[in-house]
């Protein structure tokens, strides 16, 4: 990579590191905070599906620390184990944000079907992107297309960080009006749970705009390398 390449993937490194150590402090922080009703994080995501009406959906226990997820293609809500058995403010703004994609999911929510038609692609192109990408600009002279095809290949990973932020603030969202109309935060929790939230949001917002500077960057470079033939 060239030393503006660098600069920047080292410059939202850091950025990245300093959110992620803020989310995680405000994820140990509420996790002290018990929660008021009195639910496991289990509890308040089959009752999240519920109220919206979704009962082909299953809520399971899953291993790591923040590994929180919905999967689509199983429809099953997958909670850390902390999560899963947690009764706190961070337990439950997990569970519900979670839900928050299956409820995207049951109403064929437009930025969510995009995103899922867009893994298969981003599998694939992240596993050789970096390679193809090393590769065209040490051919660029003579083999100006493969920086190309990276660049195209770059740009699909791009849109899917894109699409992402949509999809994250919107299961965000769904899930904050829901923990306030079902009284499942009181007036103390709920901010509580909007906090963590948004430090979870920034995170992706964060990852979206690294691609898209790194992506400009490569772009830059091929047009550089086309304009000296």
């Amino acid at each position: 990579m060239t030393p503006e390449i660098w600069l920047i993937s080292i410059l939202f490194l850091v950025i990245s590191m300093v959110v992620s150590g803020v989310l995680k402090g405000k994820f140990a922080k509420y996790s002290r905070v018990p929660l008021t009703a009195g639910l496991t994080g289990r509890e308040v995501a089959m009752k999240m599906l519920r109220d919206n009406g979704i009962y082909d959906v299953q809520v399971r226990s899953s291993d790591g620390f923040l590994s929180d997820h919905y999967d689509p293609r199983t429809k099953t809500v997958n909670l850390s184990s902390d999560v899963y058995n947690g009764i706190s403010v961070a337990s439950a703004a997990v569970a519900a944000h979670e839900c928050g994609h299956a409820v995207q999911h049951a109403t064929a929510y437009q930025w969510l079907t995009m995103r899922s038609k867009l893994v298969p692609v981003v599998m694939f192109s992240s596993g050789i992107v970096q390679w193809i990408l090393l590769l065209g600009i040490l051919m660029i002279n003579a083999f100006p297309a493969l920086l190309l095809i990276g660049i195209i290949l770059f740009g699909l990973t791009t849109l899917f960080s894109i699409i992402t932020l949509p999809v994250e603030l919107d299961a965000s969202r769904r899930a904050l009006a829901w923990l306030n109309r079902s009284n499942i935060t009181d007036g103390r929790e709920y901010p509580l749970a909007k906090d963590a939230l948004k430090w979870a949001a920034l995170t992706y917002v964060v990852a979206a705009l690294a691609s898209i500077a790194t992506l400009v960057q490569y772009i830059m470079i091929f047009l550089g390398g086309r304009s000296r033939d």
